[in-house]
């Protein structure tokens, strides 16, 4: 492999990571008994806002990898667990540790607030 080869493979692996989704059935065990805190990004395809804060939160998920867990919920498929923690604007994120939800940001906001609200709840 060339010089040339290594530069793009090696600008393709820094691209954003795409963060895993959470549903009704992977709820339980992916956020509630995590032992890691967890960001929890609301949203549904239809939102604008969550199309821009979405890189964000794939950007905080590689930052703060082995620290922080980030999902995504489709407030469409799973109106329930919006329902239950109140969620009635998107993009809502959620910070859960040990199971309970922490804090909450709501809205298409800057990087630099969803950093103020992860490194409340992560580890050094």
């Amino acid at each position: 492999m060339g010089v040339e080869d290594s530069r793009i493979i090696g600008h393709a692996c820094n691209g954003i990571k795409h963060f895993p989704d959470v549903t009704k059935a992977t709820w339980q065990s992916l956020v509630m008994e995590s032992e890691l805190p967890v960001l929890v990004e609301f949203w549904a395809s239809w939102c604008g806002p969550c199309k821009m804060i979405d890189p964000i939160v794939g950007k905080l998920s590689k930052e703060y990898e082995g620290k922080l867990k980030c999902y995504k919920l489709n407030t469409d498929e799973n109106p329930d667990i919006a329902s239950q923690y109140g969620v009635r604007s998107i993009p809502t994120m959620m910070m859960f540790k040990n199971g309970e939800k922490k804090d909450a940001v709501i809205g298409a906001v800057p990087e630099s607030t969803l950093i103020t609200c992860v490194e409340k709840f992560t580890e050094r």
